[in-house]
């Protein structure tokens, strides 16, 4: 999977305020929502939040991909986003995540969404990628390293 098919420069969002889950979680919706133009930002909450009950996305090493299904959604769509400060996101090794890759999935996309979480997670074991994202200082910045490789 190439990453630039699902993400945008407009969807990378640098060092954003950490402060919890649930206002990560409202944040990034109202973003997403205001870069497609076509998605509400309460269903796309409202589904996050969802997954996000049936078990953390947190996936480790500071890193979260909260990801969902969503039936206004036309085509799969990712935000890359980098926090300025660690948030509890009840990972499995406890660690606290500033690192994260938003996933919304049209509905009836069931195999192409675990295909696509498949590879961003082999994309986020990479240790020297996640370090550079890490270090960004920019949205375009972001979008260059995410999409490099």
């Amino acid at each position: 999977m190439r990453i630039d098919t699902i993400l945008t420069p407009e969807r990378c969002f640098c060092k954003l305020p950490g402060v919890s889950k649930k206002r990560f979680l409202t944040t990034i919706s109202e973003r997403i929502a205001e870069q497609t133009g076509t998605l509400s930002a309460d269903h796309i909450y409202s589904a996050l939040l969802a997954r996000e009950q049936l078990g953390s996305t947190g996936i480790g090493n500071g890193i979260a991909i909260p990801h969902c299904r969503v039936a206004a959604c036309k085509s799969i769509t990712g935000a890359l986003v980098t926090l300025n400060e660690g948030i509890d996101f009840d990972a499995m090794d406890s660690r606290s995540v500033d690192l994260l890759f938003v996933l919304i999935v049209p509905a009836e996309e069931m195999a192409e969404h675990l295909k696509v979480l498949g590879s961003l997670a082999a994309l986020f074991h990479q240790e020297d990628l996640c370090r550079r994202l890490r270090q960004a200082e920019s949205a375009e910045e972001l979008y260059r390293i995410a999409t490099a490789g």
